[in-house]
C-alpha cells in the first residue's frame, strides 16, 4: 500500500540488485527520519516516525529512548495534540527535529454567527425530477435559527441529532473505523418536494406569467441561507444552483466509454457497481456537478456518456436466449430491443445477471449443460427487472465479460483452464500476469527505514517468481520489467487486454498515520471480484504457513488491480516496509528466493486444487 510517498530523501532510492541487498538491511548512515516530512500535516491522533541510525548507542525522541531493530531501524508511535507537535531525535551528537501539525478532521466548527465552510447544500449545480424531495442542509453553531429560501419560498431548517462523521475506508486497516460525533457544530436540515407549484414555477402563478415549457429544464436558482444567532443575522448563498429536469421527454444518454463506471453516488467517494457496457442507454433522473443519475439508480460521470436526442426512455422485451462457444469462453446471448443497464452478482457456483427496464416474454432457452454450466434459470424479480441465474458445475469461477453487440447483450464466461500432464511443466497451458507494484521516479511506493523503496523489492521478487513460473511451463506477462512509471488503471487495462488465467500484483505494505508501525507485520491479501476470494485466501494461508510469517489478514478491497473481472485478480502485500524488524526480512536476498519459491508452489497447488473440481 502506498501510504508513505514522500520523505527527507535519504539515500538508496534507486534500483538495487541482490548483491547490494545485505547492505540495505543494515543502517550504515547517520541518524535520519524517512517519514514524516518536517511540517507534515495530518488529522490522525498519533504518528509514527520511520527512520534509522547506525547500530549501537541510544536513540531518543524528546528524551525518551526508543526501540530499534538489530540493524538500527526504528518506528515508534507518539500521540498528537491539535496544532504543532515537535519531535527531537538524538543519537550522541546527532539530532533531527521533526514538526508534525495535527488539524481537525472534517469541516471546521463555525465561530459565531457563521456557517461551516462547505456545508451549504448544494455545493455544485444539481438537477432533480419534478416531484422529487430534496433536503437542504447546513452546519452552524448550536441554538441558531436557520432557514433557506428558493424560488420565492422559505423553508425552516430544524436542528438534527448529533452530527456524526465517518472515518475513511482506510481506517479498517488500523481497526479505527468507529463513527465520531462532531461536538462543536450542529447540523440543520429541511426537506421539501420540488413539485410544489410555487417552488416549481417560481412566481409564475402569482404574477400570471406564462408557465415554463414542461419539456424544458426549469432553473430555480441558488438557495439563499439565513442564520440568526444572539441578535446577529447572516445571509449566505449556496455555491450551487437547483434546477428541475423536464417533466416531459426526460433526457436519455448512452455510455460511450469502453466500460462505464457506475457508482452509488455522485463522486468517486461512492462505491462502484457493475460497469455498464459501451452502448448502454438510460434516462437521466438527476444531475450533480459532472455526474448523472440514471433511471435504474446508479450514477455515472457525464463525460462517459453522450446525449441521445429525441430518444424515449429505454425499455425492452426479452424472449429466447441461447449460448455459443468462443474459444476459451462460453458466450450467452440475450437478444434485446434496447441496450439497457445491467447488474451482475457472483455467488457460490452462480452468476446472477439482472436486466433493468426489461420484461420477459421468454418461452425458449438453449444453454446446454457442459463442463462449465449445469443449469440456466430466470425470473421476473420486479415489474421492470429480469434476473438470469447461471448455475456452474464448479464453485470456482475464472472470469467474465459483458458487452453489447448492437442491442444484444453478450455475457462471456471463462472456461476452466486445463493443467498439463507434464510433471516438470504442469503450467504449460497457463498465462499468468505479474504486476510489480509502483515504479518510476515519482512512484516509490512505501519506503523502509533507510529510504529503500517498495518499487525495487517488488520488481526483484516479481522477476524471481516469473523465472520459477516459466520453469513450470507458464507464459508470464509482466506489467513492467524495468523502473518505469505505470498508473494503476494502465496496469488493470493490461489485464483486461491480455486476458490471463490469473493476475497477481506484488506489493509491500505501509499504514495510515494512525497505524502502529512497529507492532504491525505480516502477509496481507486483497481481492474484489468473488472469483478471486479463494485464490487470495489460499495464497495468504500458504505463505503464512510455509514461510512462518505473521498474518495481517485477507481483505475485500476496491483496488484498481483487484477489479478486473476477466480473471481472478489478487493484490499481495508481502510484508511491511515500515516495520523495522520485518524490513530486514524483506530485503534479505535468501528470504526473497524462498518467498518466490513459496509463491510459485502456492500458485501451482491452488491451480491443481481448483482445476480438479
Amino acid at each position: 500500500m502506498n501510504w508513505i510517498k514522500h520523505g527527507l530523501g535519504l539515500s538508496l532510492v534507486g534500483t538495487v540488485g541482490i548483491v547490494g541487498m545485505a547492505a540495505i538491511a543494515r543502517a550504515e548512515q547517520p541518524l535520519g527520519v524517512v517519514y514524516p516530512d518536517d511540517g507534515h500535516e495530518t488529522t490522525a491522533s498519533r504518528i509514527f516516525l520511520i527512520g534509522t541510525a547506525a547500530p549501537g548507542g541510544e536513540v531518543t525522541v524528546n528524551g525518551q529512548p526508543i526501540e530499534r531493530s538489530p540493524a538500527g531501524h526504528f518506528a515508534p508511535s507518539f500521540p498528537l495534540e491539535l496544532g504543532e507537535n515537535v519531535f527531537t531525535l538524538r543519537r550522541g551528537s546527532e539530532a533531527v527535529v521533526i514538526r508534525v501539525v495535527r488539524v481537525a478532521a472534517g469541516a471546521a466548527a463555525p465561530v459565531g454567527a457563521s456557517f461551516a465552510e462547505g456545508s451549504l447544500w448544494p455545493g455544485v449545480d444539481v438537477a432533480r425530477r419534478p416531484g422529487e424531495t430534496v433536503c437542504f442542509g447546513a452546519i452552524a453553531p448550536p441554538n441558531a435559527t436557520v432557514s433557506v429560501s428558493l424560488a420565492g419560498q422559505t423553508i425552516p431548517l430544524a436542528p438534527q441529532p448529533s452530527a456524526v462523521d465517518l472515518p475513511p475506508n482506510s481506517a479498517v486497516l488500523t481497526d479505527l473505523n468507529q463513527p465520531a460525533v462532531m461536538e462543536a457544530a450542529q447540523r440543520y436540515q429541511g426537506c421539501l418536494p420540488l413539485s410544489q407549484p410555487i417552488l416549481t414555477y417560481g412566481n409564475a402563478i402569482s404574477t400570471g406569467a406564462v408557465l415554463p415549457n414542461p419539456a424544458q429544464t426549469v432553473a430555480l436558482g441558488q438557495p439563499d441561507y439565513q442564520l440568526q444567532l444572539r441578535g446577529e443575522t447572516l445571509r449566505q448563498t449556496a455555491p450551487g444552483s437547483v434546477s428541475l429536469l423536464p417533466l416531459l421527454n426526460p433526457p436519455v444518454v448512452q455510455v460511450v466509454a469502453a466500460s462505464g463506471t457506475a457508482r452509488t453516488g455522485p463522486s468517486t467517494d461512492y462505491s462502484r457497481l457493475t460497469p455498464l457496457p459501451q452502448g448502454t442507454r438510460d434516462v437521466v433522473t438527476g444531475r450533480e456537478g459532472g455526474w448523472l443519475r440514471l433511471g435504474y439508480g446508479a450514477w455515472i460521470r457525464e463525460s462517459e456518456t453522450q446525449a441521445v436526442p429525441n430518444a424515449a426512455p429505454p425499455q425492452t422485451l426479452i424472449r429466447g436466449v441461447r449460448s455459443r462457444s468462443a474459444g476459451e469462453w462460453t458466450e450467452i446471448v440475450f437478444p434485446l430491443q434496447a441496450p439497457v443497464p445491467v447488474s451482475l452478482h457472483q455467488g457460490d457456483r452462480t452468476i446472477a445477471l439482472t436486466l433493468h427496464h426489461t420484461i420477459a416474454q421468454t418461452d425458449t432457452i438453449f444453454v446446454p449443460r457442459d463442463r462449465l454450466i449445469q443449469r440456466f434459470d430466470w425470473q421476473q424479480i420486479s415489474p421492470t427487472q429480469v434476473q438470469y441465474t447461471v448455475l456452474l458445475n464448479s464453485r470456482h469461477q475464472w472470469g467474465y465479460k459483458l458487452r453489447y453487440e448492437g442491442t444484444s447483450l453478450v455475457l462471456s464466461l471463462r472456461n476452466p483452464p486445463v493443467l498439463s500432464s507434464s510433471r516438470r511443466q504442469p503450467l504449460t497451458e497457463l498465462r499468468i500476469f505479474l504486476d510489480p507494484g509502483h515504479g518510476g521516479p515519482d512512484d516509490l511506493g512505501a519506503r523502509g527505514p533507510t529510504g529503500y523503496p517498495e518499487k525495487d523489492v517488488a520488481l526483484i521478487v516479481s522477476k524471481l517468481l516469473r523465472d520459477r513460473l516459466q520453469a513450470r511451463g507458464a507464459t508470464v506477462i509482466m506489467s513492467r520489467t524495468e523502473d518505469i512509471d505505470l498508473g494503476p488503471n494502465e496496469r488493470a487495462a493490461m489485464i483486461v487486454e491480455q486476458e490471463p488465467h490469473l493476475a497477481l500484483s506484488i506489493h509491500y505494505n505501509a499504514l495510515p498515520d494512525d497505524g502502529d508501525a512497529i507492532n504491525t507485520a505480516g502477509i496481507g491479501t486483497f481481492w474484489y471480484q468473488n472469483q478471486a476470494q479463494d485464490l487470495a485466501e489460499f495464497l495468504h494461508d500458504y505463505l503464512v504457513e510455509t514461510r512462518d510469517r505473521p498474518s495481517y489478514g485477507v481483505f475485500w478491497n476496491n483496488l484498481a488491480l483487484t477489479r478486473p473481472a476477466v480473471a481472478p485478480s489478487v493484490l499481495l502485500e508481502l510484508g511491511f516496509m515500515i516495520n523495522p524488524f520485518e524490513f530486514e526480512w524483506i530485503v534479505d536476498p535468501q528470504e526473497q528466493e524462498r518467498l518466490a519459491d513459496a509463491l510459485a508452489d502456492g500458485i501451482e497447488a491452488w491451480l491443481r486444487q481448483t482445476t480438479r473440481e
